[in-house]
Parts: C-alpha cells; structure tokens; sequence
C-alpha cells in the first residue's frame, strides 16, 4: 500500500508504549496496532488528531506516501490525456 504508518517511529521517539498511547487517546491496544502496522482502510481524523495532540506531532510526521513500484503518477496522466485530446 502506498500509504505508510510511522506511529512506531513517533512512540520510540517519545519513549511511548502502544498500549500507554491508546488508553491516551481512548482506543484499544488491537485498532491502535491495525493502524500502526499499516492494515487500517481508514483513520478518523479526531483520532488522528488525538494521536497528533499526545504525540506533540504533525499529520505528517506519522503519515506518508510511498508509491508502489510501476506507478504511473496521476498528474502525467491527466497529461497525456489532455495532450492527445488536442
């Protein structure tokens, strides 16, 4: 999945165990480690928010894009469509 989940990387920078964060952020240990390793389809954004607000963290710094290998970038795409449209 192109969407990578550095939660891990945020709780060792804070010295943070998973089970500490969500009792912080009022989740269960299991849906905090379904986010974590990356196997969530969804976050809601107040538990993103709430994960942000006891991490002292950005959106960012526990979200980020990777694309998968073969990736056609959207934007080229939209592209050469629009130039063969001409």
């Amino acid at each position: 999945m192109p969407i990578v989940v550095d939660i891990d990387v945020m709780l060792a920078r804070r010295k943070m165990a998973v089970g500490v964060l969500a009792e912080l952020i009022g989740i269960t240990p299991a849906n905090l480690a379904v986010l974590k390793n990356g196997r969530a389809k969804a976050v809601r954004f107040t538990t993103l928010a709430a994960i942000c607000d006891v991490l002292d963290c950005q959106p960012g710094d526990l979200l980020r894009w990777e694309p998968d290998e073969g990736h056609e970038s959207t934007a080229s795409t939209v592209v050469t469509r629009s130039a063969r449209d001409d």
